[in-house]
């Protein structure tokens, strides 16, 4: 990395750019996302993200600890210092740690993803809350899932709200992006079972053998999968609900079936 001219004005246009790149289609135009805070910053530099451009404010970090975290960083990376007053100008969020970075986003097709024999896959179809997507993340991250498979998505994977909620999850947990038909033909191929959650299944997700090469997919809160899933399925599952709700929040859900999964797996 090399350090450019501090940056002490908002409107500059490196500055002002921030704002367009809340929107997909500018990010992709770019090829950038936004990264903030010292934490996701670190932890996309370990799992090899490539950076275009790192704003750290000197005033919240000490250069010490930045050029710590910075250990690894790809050498054509151009950081700016910036104010104070900048940098809570182009902050989301409070504590992001004095450092918000450009990074180019990486390729995610089903071919990339390098799986063991008996891979446990996690598959969302059709999701739309960015702050849904993080918190899988952040599941399939603790559970040490193989791969997230998402299909259809409704929201772009590194919409800065996934990078946020995820607390960097997101650049450490395989990930593929592709159609819901390319996925399972995908998955028939290499003999993964799909095991699909479903309020209309009657076998319980505790009565399933995860040990086997398994994809669990889950749908979208207000409509549940769709029936090219359902028919696709080799089980559809049901979490027996003890209340009143028939339903629980998507990231919830997937929680107790992927536990449920790596306790099958002897998971410590």
């Amino acid at each position: 990395m090399f350090f450019r001219d501090p940056i002490t004005s908002a409107q500059n246009q490196r500055i002002k750019n921030f704002v367009h790149l809340q929107k997909a289609r500018e990010r992709r135009e770019q090829n950038v996302f936004i990264v903030e805070g010292d934490k996701e910053y670190n932890r996309a530099i370990e799992f090899g993200y490539e950076f275009a451009s790192v704003f750290a404010c000197f005033d919240l970090i000490s250069e010490a600890y930045f050029e710590a975290l910075s250990s690894g960083i790809n050498a054509n990376a151009e950081v700016f210092p910036v104010s104070k007053e900048v940098f809570e100008k182009i902050a989301y969020r409070e504590g992001s740690g004095g450092v918000i970075a450009l990074a180019r986003p990486k390729s995610h097709a089903l071919s990339d993803l390098k799986l063991p024999e008996k891979p446990l896959l996690l598959v969302l179809e059709a999701v739309e809350k960015p702050g849904n997507l993080g918190a899988l993340l952040r599941t399939a991250d603790a559970a040490g899932i193989d791969a997230v498979v998402v299909c259809d998505p409704q929201t772009d994977i590194y919409n800065p709200n996934v990078v946020r909620s995820s607390i960097g999850c997101l650049f450490s947990v395989p990930l593929a992006v592709c159609n819901s038909q390319e996925a399972i033909s995908w998955m028939k191929q290499k003999g993964i079972s799909i095991y699909c959650t479903y309020l209309k299944a009657a076998v319980p997700y505790t009565e399933v053998d995860f040990t086997r090469a398994s994809a669990i997919v889950m749908g979208t809160e207000a409509d549940g999968i769709t029936d090219l899933w359902v028919d696709s399925a080799d089980r559809n599952i049901i979490i027996p609900m003890q209340g009143s709700a028939d339903s629980m929040n998507v990231s919830t859900a997937a929680a107790v079936v992927v536990f449920e999964a790596c306790r099958q797996r002897g998971f410590k």
